[in-house]
């Protein structure tokens, strides 16, 4: 056995099949999917500065929340588990309860500067009074406080195409983007006034020629 199911349920390889996309992922299927850290996850995860995480009670209702913080807030704590403080917020304590009676999760990052966007399936659980665990998912000097952490087990993960992704940048992306064009624009300027100096400094060789005539 391996997880295919857990991504592609028997509902999804029934529609899948009814709609004539199930040989497409039949490849998938036998393979399974990803369900530890690699390298090119953990790169993707320490460049977000948010996520959605996806949890249900216990008889299935659905509900989405944002988390986000620093860039790189989510922290690889070993090769299967990824963890983040939980910040103070209006303490509505949704996403709290439904783990405390379902632990199934799910995590959505999308980067649209980058143009990618990460699944991941898993369980997760809240970690409350460990100031030891905070303090090593915390970013020392973020303007926010943390009250507990969320762990979160991954049991399969995929990357989604990019189709439909609009391209954004944030702020820092932009004004480091600005500091590029603007020290190019001071080194064109510098070497325009070289060059200009210098071409001051030649004498003047179409006047000397008419004052010997």
């Amino acid at each position: 056995m391996n997880n295919s199911s857990r991504v592609f349920t028997s509902a999804a390889q029934q529609a899948q099949a009814d709609r004539g996309s199930a040989k497409a992922y039949e490849r998938r299927m036998a393979e399974g999917f990803p369900d530890r850290v690699t390298e090119e996850l953990a790169k993707f995860i320490a460049e977000q500065d948010t996520a959605f995480i996806a949890t249900a009670t216990a008889d299935g209702a659905p509900y989405l929340q944002h988390r986000g913080g620093p860039k790189g807030f989510i922290k690889v704590i070993d090769d299967k588990t990824l963890g983040f403080a939980d910040y103070r917020g209006n303490r509505q304590y949704i996403t709290l309860a439904n783990l405390s009676e379902n632990d199934r999760a799910f995590l959505f990052l999308l980067d649209p500067g980058r143009r990618q966007r990460i699944k991941l399936w898993g369980r997760a659980r809240v970690i409350e009074n460990d100031p030891a665990l905070i303090a090593r998912l915390f970013d020392e000097g973020y303007k926010a406080r943390p009250e507990r952490a969320i762990l979160f087990t991954i049991e399969a993960w995929d990357v989604n195409c990019s189709s439909h992704i609009v391209t954004r940048f944030t702020e820092e992306e932009i004004e480091q983007a600005f500091a590029a064009v603007r020290a190019k624009i001071d080194e064109l300027q510098t070497e325009n006034a070289r060059l200009r100096a210098a071409l001051s400094a030649r004498p003047n060789v179409a006047t000397a020629a008419d004052g010997d005539r």
